[in-house]
């Protein structure tokens, strides 16, 4: 009972520290206090997080100061990410870190909330009444977390404006694909420095020639899943399918690595990399992976790289395996900070929801990472010069 009451004080805390660096988005007292106080609730231990649950926790009589706060008084949540993103790169910035760009469905009743109709949702595995977020995770050694937010709006509302204004999407916001969104995302990490080596995505982006050449032109290294059909440059083809790079490949080519640990233990394939564009700058490499089923050869995933010349197979299965960082992103997320629970339709609203919930989840994470330094500080052997220090000492 000590203990969780200690972590509790320590998460308190350190959301009280992470509040104050945009406690100056607001203007008045009131929305400052209810952003933590929703936040709070976002990370309580409560069976339900709604707005009369949350309220409660915050010893609100009703759910009127949080609702204002989300939907009525004005403040900029983009500005609040900013601020978030920064604490995540003070505490967990890397240059190896890896960009990871993927969406969630959050099913959802009725055809006001904003972006919402029937599509595909990856988290139902089904075409369900849902709004579709899309994401970009920052991963590290050290923890991982979800630094950007936005919701897709089908053209089924991009072209009714009036149904837009009605839920809070101003006349500019304009129709954009998924992939898009996720152009403008990792642009915007880029243009504001934020440190990173990589950036990866499932096949549902990794698709784009596009934007894998617009990433390629600003010199950022990738690793993208592709489908089988999707087609490189190769020394005899201008078009060759990537999946018929690899069927004549020596048995010697294909190596068994793990791709990381999944729910049912260590995920082992075997891999195989062929290099394709060979005309290009003598320090970087274009490459095709293919990762096979070891039970079921037939079972064959590809992906495209690009990276410096140097770098080997392990590390590109390393970047490939680290895209499911951004499941356990969504999954720690909706489970420990509430980001799938939420009552707002309008646009501005979600978006607030969604910032105030990583936010949560990012504190969260440096906690962990704060207290896995700590365990491999008490465990590890002290150094030479330590060693000698207490020699002398003694």
């Amino acid at each position: 009972m000590g203990g969780d009451l200690a972590d509790v004080r320590l998460w308190a805390g350190e959301l009280s520290a992470l509040h104050e660096r945009f406690v100056h988005r607001f203007n008045r007292s009131e929305p400052r206090e209810s952003a933590l106080a929703y936040m709070r609730g976002l990370i309580a231990p409560l069976e339900r997080k709604n707005g009369w649950t949350l309220a409660e926790e915050a010893g609100h009589d009703g759910p009127d100061r949080i609702q204002r706060m989300l939907n009525r008084i004005e403040w900029d949540a983009d500005e609040v990410l900013d601020d978030v993103r920064d604490y995540v790169v003070e505490h967990l910035g890397d240059w190896d870190a890896v960009l990871i760009v993927d969406d969630t469905g959050f099913l959802k009743k009725g055809l006001r909330s904003a972006g919402v109709q029937r599509q595909y949702s990856g988290t139902a595995g089904r075409t369900e009444n849902s709004q579709i977020g899309v994401f970009l995770a920052y991963a590290t050694d050290r923890g991982r977390t979800l630094i950007d937010r936005r919701l897709y709006l089908p053209t089924s509302w991009t072209d009714d404006r009036e149904r837009c204004r009605r839920a809070g999407i101003g006349d500019e916001v304009a129709f954009e694909t998924k992939v898009a969104i996720a152009k403008a995302m990792v642009r915007r990490a880029i243009a504001d420095r934020i440190p990173f080596g990589w950036v990866t995505a499932d096949a549902a982006y990794g698709f784009s020639k596009g934007w894998r050449f617009e990433l390629e032109q600003a010199d950022v290294f990738h690793v993208m899943a592709a489908t089988r059909h999707d087609t490189v440059v190769t020394r005899w083809a201008m078009d060759h399918p990537v999946h018929d790079l690899f069927p004549g490949l020596p048995r010697q080519k294909w190596k068994r690595r793990s791709f990381g640990e999944g729910a049912h233990g260590r995920r082992i394939y075997d891999w195989a990399r062929v290099e394709v564009r060979p005309w290009h700058r003598e320090d970087r490499r274009h490459w095709v992976l293919a990762r096979r089923s070891v039970s079921r050869p037939e079972e064959v995933s590809y992906y495209i790289a690009y990276c410096p010349a140097d770098t080997t197979l392990d590390e590109l299965i390393r970047i490939a395996g680290s895209r499911w960082a951004v499941e356990e992103c969504f999954q720690t997320a909706k489970q420990e900070c509430g980001l799938d629970d939420y009552q707002v339709r309008r646009y501005p609203g979600w978006h607030r929801h969604m910032t105030l919930a990583i936010a949560a989840h990012a504190c969260l994470t440096v906690l962990r990472a704060r207290q896995l330094d700590t365990e491999k500080a008490e465990t590890d052997p002290p150094s030479s010069s330590t060693s000698a220090s207490l020699r002398s000492d003694d």
